[in-house]
């Protein structure tokens, strides 16, 4: 399985888009410093994920949400996920 999912950082008021194999050792990843984007905050939660077959699907609903360019359309993800 494959994933897009959307992380939340609290001290930053923040949300990152990404996709992964392994979810779980992503987070970890951001967590760790090992992105430079999220290296400035300790504090990201995962808010939201979709799973997919091939990596090919997950990245491109990646770059669809990405696309957006919406803190709305994120907001409404999240809080419509059920």
């Amino acid at each position: 399985m494959f994933y897009t999912y959307i992380l939340y950082s609290y001290s930053l008021n923040k949300y990152y888009i990404g996709s992964c194999q392994n979810i779980e050792q992503r987070l970890n990843d951001h967590l760790n410093s090992r992105s430079k984007f999220t290296r400035t905050a300790k504090d990201w939660k995962i808010k939201y994920f979709e799973t997919f077959h091939t990596r090919s699907e997950a990245y491109q609903r990646e770059m669809q949400i990405k696309k957006m360019k919406s803190r709305k359309y994120i907001e409404n993800l999240i809080a419509t996920k059920g």
